[in-house]
């Protein structure tokens, strides 16, 4: 038993020299690799970087032309919705008719069937209706919406550009925690689109 426990013993001896080896080797890499990440970190802020924000809501709510948009985007709204509501007061006028003919027996089996079977593909054509609007208010909106926001990019890149900045953030989307008001471009951008 005693034999056992000394060959034990002595093969963890024997793997300890293998195993420090492997530790001195890799932390000499681990060394160069954070000189070089250091070297690199250290280099790139030395280059002058230049940051600037802008609260792009607030410059949007300023812009003349946006609230024409919306105003532009809302009586598309109700004019597709004034549609829709006139579409449903059809429908149920003709469930109720069809329904008071059905009770004081005007109407065949067969006639309600195929008048039922009617009244059901108006109300599929209602459903197709408020999909369809749904989907004509997004492209309308963004056909309103893109020449402004492209605008507004314009005017952000040449600011941009003309002061040599290098990054413009935007402060609405609560990414900048902390920033010098120095560094704000708004009323750069804002004299850029004449504002």
């Amino acid at each position: 038993m005693k034999s056992n426990v000394s060959l034990e013993s002595d093969k963890n001896l024997f793997l300890y020299p293998i195993f420090k080896t492997d530790i001195t080797i890799n932390m000499k890499n681990a060394i160069k690799i954070f000189s070089i990440a250091l070297f690199a970190i250290v280099s790139t802020g030395l280059s002058a970087q230049k940051f600037g924000y802008l609260n792009s809501q607030a410059l949007i709510q300023g812009i003349p032309e946006v609230k024409e948009a919306e105003a532009n985007l809302e009586t598309f709204q109700q004019q597709l919705a004034k549609q829709g509501q006139d579409m449903l007061a059809k429908l149920q006028t003709n469930y109720q008719e069809l329904e008071k003919k059905q009770a004081q027996g005007e109407i065949s089996p067969k006639q309600l069937e195929a008048e039922a079977a009617k009244l059901k593909e108006e109300e599929s054509k209602l459903m197709a209706f408020e999909q369809n609007s749904q989907q004509k208010i997004m492209e309308k909106s963004e056909s309103l919406l893109k020449p402004i926001r492209d605008k507004i990019q314009a005017a952000i890149d040449e600011v941009a550009s003309e002061n040599s900045y290098t990054y413009i953030f935007d402060a609405s989307t609560g990414f900048v925690l902390y920033a010098d008001e120095s560094t704000d471009v708004s009323d750069l951008v804002k004299a850029k689109l004449g504002l």
